[in-house]
């Protein structure tokens, strides 16, 4: 018998139905997945995927050309119409929330 160890997580229920399912499909049990993972994480000394903040910059509209200008605007007109205005709170806490301005 290998020499085994168990390892113990807490994470959220639907993500792990969600993963499980996923790898029910492909035939592969939770414990091979993890083992998969350390596995690669020895490998290549690190993680098997790139962990980083994702860069959200607000649109420079003067790096913008006339088209890429003009489809941005009518993201507005289109959120406008669509009743999807937020007040000057909502947009002030959602910016700050983005980029931190």
């Amino acid at each position: 018998m290998a020499n085994t160890s168990p390892v113990y997580a807490r994470i959220n229920t639907q993500l792990k139905e969600n993963a499980e399912a996923v790898m029910d499909k492909l035939g592969i049990s939770p414990s091979n997945a993890i083992q998969m993972l350390y596995s690669q994480i020895v490998l290549l000394q690190g993680m098997p995927f790139e962990i980083k903040m994702p860069e959200r910059k607000p649109v420079d509209i003067s790096s913008l050309s006339r088209a890429e200008l003009d489809a941005e605007l009518l993201k507005g007109i289109d959120s406008l119409r669509s009743g999807k205005a937020l007040t000057e709170d909502e947009v002030e806490e959602e910016l700050t929330e983005l980029y931190g301005i």
